[in-house]
């Protein structure tokens, strides 16, 4: 059931955008994507009222990606545009790993402008990707972040974006500014090799602790993941598979939007950003995320796949 301005629900900003799915052996499939996208899409697929604040454009792929977070359940509170769709293109090699190549000028998912905003309310905001780096989107999406109230639970995935960063001080900066009002704190050992060239993983999150005072996850793919918070770790291993991976595409927008749709069912909110109820959430992440690696493209799973206890 989609959120209603009323509710506290799950505020999601950034962009929307359709993925072309590349094969190794060149076999080219389009899906709809972006990773606030995906993970609007994760948290209502598993009961969460949710909410997404991105550009659509009024073309095709536009009109079906609005379809598509509409039928999950998403209330889609974004601004329509004439810009055509942005595309980016997945590679993946013989493990299903993708790497992403970036087609955004003159389209539509950096045209989120201040004015095509919402009051964010009660509940959760979350953010990340090329939310901090396409402008004017990243203005926008920093103003909602300084705007939110106190009792609002901020959880920011990082999920660098390398290739599409034309300016790293400008990027960086925006990403610190966000930092500062972050509760919980998502981020690859990808993201902090980026973040933090020549650092170890580990001392690259306590510094990104240091720096924000947010609870920090960091993910490493089918391993460990760390929680960082104060000078504790604790890590949390992904169980093994029983099914063989198909792709990786949308499997860390799975593990954020099943992260903040457990927090919200287990009714926990911005003074409960604790180790333990941290590990509960990463433990439930993964479970979801388990899932849509054992599918093709990003398809989370709804409630009725995962345990009766998942919650």
């Amino acid at each position: 059931m989609a959120a209603t301005p009323t509710e506290s629900r799950i505020t999601v900003a950034g962009e929307a955008l359709v993925d072309l799915v590349i094969q190794p052996d060149g076999d080219v499939t389009a899906t709809l994507g972006g990773a606030p996208f995906n993970t609007a899409r994760a948290a209502a697929r598993l009961g969460a009222p949710v909410r997404f604040v991105g550009a659509l454009s009024t073309d095709r792929f536009g009109s079906l990606l609005a379809a598509q977070l509409e039928a999950d359940g998403v209330h889609v509170a974004s601004a329509r545009t004439d810009l055509p769709t942005t595309l980016a293109a997945a590679e993946l090699d013989d493990a299903g790993a993708a790497s992403y190549r970036f087609y955004i000028d003159g389209t539509s998912a950096p045209a989120l402008e201040p004015g095509d905003t919402v009051s964010i309310g009660s509940g959760i905001f979350f953010t990340g990707g090329l939310g901090l780096v396409l402008q004017p989107m990243a203005d926008t999406v920093l103003a909602m972040v300084k705007a939110v109230g106190d009792s609002t639970t901020v959880v920011f995935d990082i999920n660098c974006r390398p290739k599409v960063v034309g300016d790293r001080a400008a990027y960086l900066d925006r990403v610190n500014q966000l930092l500062k009002r972050a509760d919980i704190v998502k981020v690859s050992d990808d993201d902090l090799a980026y973040l933090s060239p020549g650092m170890g993983v580990l001392d690259a999150a306590h510094q990104l602790r240091a720096a924000s005072g947010a609870a920090v996850l960091v993910t490493a793919g089918a391993s460990t993941t760390s929680i960082v918070t104060g000078d504790s770790v604790i890590e949390v291993p992904v169980a093994p598979l029983d099914s063989p991976v198909v792709d990786s595409i949308g499997a860390g927008d799975t593990f954020g939007g099943a992260l903040v749709a457990w927090w919200m069912a287990s009714g926990r909110g911005r003074p409960d950003v604790d180790a333990e109820g941290l590990q509960q959430a990463v433990l439930a992440a993964h479970e979801a995320a388990a899932v849509v690696v054992t599918r093709r493209g990003a398809d989370p799973p709804r409630r009725a796949e995962l345990p009766d206890d998942w919650v």
